[in-house]
């Protein structure tokens, strides 16, 4: 184990790491594929990793992403509802800087709250997350990814999941997510035949 390295797995994953602790190991041409890295460039400080479980509805499909500048919480909206005129949604936006609040748009009551419930879980600054119904994020996520002030989508799911979090002292951010189950197999014939008749039931694929 890394020095320095405190690991809990009681009721989440929960990681304090002091870079100083990586130098070491950064110098080591071993440790990574492409090389060793100077020392100078590295920074001190702590960061805390923890997963935070998205809470919704087994059929609730929600778009998680991260975005630039307030005006995204409009721009979202517009995006939606231009792309699928009966959609209902509820839209969160983690405001990073100034009163650093929570901006809240859309129009079904119940998916506002539960976006804003879980904007407020993961904390990361400027992240939002999309809850949807009426429609599907199939529907609607070329028009998001188009919003000017959209930098990344980490994922567009109903599976459970659950985002991993860096914390730091200055803020939180988002390292990734954990989309569903992992893999327990390879498709073969007859998992190749479902999913090919499954798109065409739902009317995505002709013949």
């Amino acid at each position: 184990m890394i020095p320095g390295v405190r690991a809990s797995f009681i009721t989440r994953l929960s990681i304090q790491l002091s870079v100083r602790d990586l130098v070491p190991l950064l110098e080591t041409k071993a440790f990574l594929p492409w090389g060793a890295i100077s020392p100078r460039c590295i920074m001190s400080g702590t960061i805390e990793l923890s997963t935070v479980k998205i809470e919704k509805p087994e059929d609730v499909n929600f778009v998680l992403g991260q975005s630039h500048f307030i005006k995204t919480v409009e721009d979202i909206a517009e995006a939606v509802v231009g792309s699928v005129p009966g959609a209902k949604f509820g839209l969160a936006f983690c405001e990073s800087s100034g009163e650093c609040l929570v901006r809240v748009e859309g129009n079904d009551e119940e998916l506002k709250a539960l976006a804003m419930k879980n904007a407020l879980a993961v904390g990361a600054g400027h992240s939002f997350i999309l809850f949807l119904a009426n429609c599907f994020p199939i529907n609607i996520l070329n028009a998001v990814k188009n919003v000017q002030e959209v930098c990344t989508i980490f994922c567009a799911t109903a599976n459970p999941a659950e985002v991993i979090v860096a914390e730091s002292a200055t803020g939180r951010g988002i390292m990734g997510v954990i989309d569903g189950a992992k893999p327990k197999g390879v498709e073969g014939p007859e998992g190749i035949h479902w999913r090919i008749a499954l798109l065409r039931k739902f009317g995505y694929k002709r013949g």
